[in-house]
C-alpha cells in the first residue's frame, strides 16, 4: 500500500522525540492554564505554580482531572486564558443542564485544528483532487467547520451542504462528482435507503471514501455502510472539549485510530478507582489538549471507553491508535441489575442481513420489574403477506441478543421508515423510566 503522510517527519518522529515534544508542550499548556480562573486556583492547590513545576511527564499525574461538571461550573469565562480580543471562534455544546461547554480558539488555534484535520484526511489516502461533501451540521457543533478547514487546507473542493434534505444531497454528489462524503454513520445509512427512492443509482456517483464520527457505531455497521454505498468508511475521534474533529482518526490500514500525540496527551483509565489500566486494556479515555492557547484544558475525563492496540501500526506511524469507542460509561444502562452498554445491541442486530437501518432502544418500568424493548426496522422484502418469516426473524433476534446481553428482550420489528431520523447525532435510546427510581 502507497501509504502518504501529511507531515512524515512528526508522523512517523520516534517515541522518545514525541515524548519530550509532548513535555515541551505540556509545560506550555500549563503556562496558559495558570493564566485561567479555574486552573489558577486548582492547579496551585495541587503545588503547580508554574511551568517548571513540571519536570517529567510523570508530573501530569499531579493534575487534578477536569470533568464536564467544571466546564459548566467555569461558565462562561473560567477557562479562558487569552485576552477576549485576540478570540475569533467560540465552539459550544449544550447538554441537558442547559448550560454549554464552551471553547474560545485563537486564530493561531484555528490553524493548528485546521492542520491536525487535514492530517486525518490526508492519512486516509485523499489529495486535492477529491470533492468533499461535508453533510454534518454546521454552526456551534465542531463537526461541519473543523472538517470544513481541514477538508480546505488539504486543497479539496469542500461542498458545505450540512444534514438533511437527502434530494439535494444526492444532486450535489451528481452534480459535483462528490468522491468523499462526511456524515454520522446513522445518516448515512439513511442516505443508503433513500437512494432508490430518489431514482439514484449508485453507479451515477463517484463516491469513494466516507468519514463517519460523531456517534458510537460497531464494526457491523461500518461494514454495512461500505457494502451497502459501496465505499472505504474510515472512523474518527474528537469532542468538542478537545476542538472537535482532529483527534484521532484511521489510516489506510484502517487498524485503529491514531491519536496524535504532539496534539494530545492520552491516558485510559479504570472510571472506578480512577487509575490508570494496564496496556491495552479497556478503560475511560482521558484527554490533556497539547495545541490550543485560548483554552487549555487539561486531563479531561472524556467519559468515552476505549483501549491502545499494542502493536505497531504497518503505515509506519508511531503514534498509538485507539480501539473503536465501544460507549461512555455514563450511558452503561442497568436493566434488572444486568449493565448493558447500546453498542452490544448494535452488534448484534446489524449484523443481521434482514435487519433495516434504523433501530431505537427504550426501557421501560413493567411492575417492580425493568423492560426492555429492541424496536429495528427490517427489509422490505420480509414484510409479505405471510407472518411466519418475520416471527421467525423476531425469535432470532431475540434469542441472539439474550445470549450477548443475559437479557430477554422484547422485540418489535417495523418497516422501513417507520423509525425517526436524525440529522445529527442519532438517538438510539429512551429510558422511560421514573428517574427517581
Amino acid at each position: 500500500m502507497n501509504f502518504q503522510y501529511w507531515h512524515p517527519q512528526t508522523e512517523k518522529m520516534p517515541r522518545s522525540e514525541l515524548e519530550a515534544l509532548q513535555l515541551q508542550k505540556l509545560k506550555e499548556e500549563v503556562g496558559y492554564a495558570l493564566r485561567t480562573t479555574f486552573y489558577k486556583k486548582r492547579l496551585e492547590g495541587a503545588g503547580i505554580n508554574t511551568p517548571d513545576d513540571i519536570k517529567t511527564l510523570g508530573d501530569l499525574d499531579k493534575i487534578p482531572f477536569t470533568t464536564k461538571h467544571d466546564l459548566r461550573e467555569g461558565f462562561p469565562w473560567g477557562f479562558l486564558s487569552a485576552q477576549k480580543e485576540e478570540v475569533i471562534r467560540l465552539h459550544a455544546s449544550s447538554g441537558t443542564t442547559g448550560v454549554p461547554t464552551t471553547i474560545y480558539l485563537s486564530g493561531d488555534d484555528v490553524r493548528r485544528w485546521s492542520g491536525y484535520v487535514a492530517r486525518c484526511i490526508f492519512a486516509t489516502g485523499c489529495n486535492k483532487s477529491d470533492v468533499f461533501q461535508n453533510m454534518i451540521t454546521y454552526g456551534l457543533f465542531t463537526g461541519g467547520l473543523g472538517f470544513h478547514y481541514g477538508g480546505e487546507e488539504v486543497g479539496m473542493m469542500v461542498i458545505p451542504s450540512g444534514a438533511g434534505n437527502t434530494d439535494r444531497q444526492f444532486k450535489l454528489m451528481q452534480d459535483f462528482g462528490t468522491t468523499v462524503v462526511h456524515a454520522t454513520p446513522s445518516f448515512l445509512l439513511h442516505v443508503e435507503s433513500k437512494m432508490k427512492e430518489a431514482g439514484v443509482k449508485r453507479e451515477s456517483l463517484k463516491l469513494k471514501r466516507a468519514f463517519a464520527g460523531a456517534e458510537p457505531y460497531s464494526e457491523d455497521t461500518r461494514k454495512r455502510i461500505e457494502e451497502l454505498l459501496k465505499v472505504d468508511v474510515y472512523n474518527s475521534y474528537g469532542l468538542s472539549e478537545m476542538n472537535g474533529p482532529g483527534v484521532a482518526f484511521e489510516c489506510q490500514c484502517k487498524a485503529g485510530m491514531h491519536i496524535w500525540e504532539d496534539g494530545y496527551i492520552a491516558e485510559i483509565i479504570d472510571p472506578d478507582t480512577m487509575q490508570p489500566v494496564k496496556e491495552g486494556e479497556i478503560g475511560e479515555l482521558v484527554l490533556t489538549i497539547l495545541c490550543r492557547e485560548a483554552t487549555p484544558i487539561l486531563r479531561y475525563r472524556t467519559r468515552d471507553l476505549t483501549g491502545f492496540y499494542t502493536d505497531p501500526c504497518p503505515c509506519g506511524r508511531t503514534h498509538r491508535r485507539l480501539r473503536r469507542i465501544r460507549g461512555r460509561s455514563d450511558d452503561m444502562l442497568i436493566i434488572n441489575g444486568v449493565n448493558i452498554f447500546p453498542s452490544q445491541i448494535e452488534e448484534v442486530i446489524m449484523g443481521m442481513k434482514e435487519v433495516g437501518n434504523n433501530y431505537l432502544i427504550v426501557v421501560e418500568k413493567d411492575g417492580a420489574l425493568d423492560r426492555l424493548t429492541v424496536n429495528t426496522e427490517v427489509r422490505p422484502e420480509i414484510f409479505m403477506d405471510d407472518s411466519r418469516p418475520l416471527n421467525a426473524l423476531k425469535e432470532k433476534i431475540r434469542k441472539t441478543l439474550q445470549l450477548s446481553i443475559s437479557i430477554n428482550p422484547k422485540v418489535d420489528l417495523h418497516e422501513s421508515g417507520y423509525l425517526p431520523v436524525s440529522e445529527g447525532k442519532a438517538v438510539r435510546v429512551k429510558d422511560m423510566r421514573p428517574k427517581d427510581l
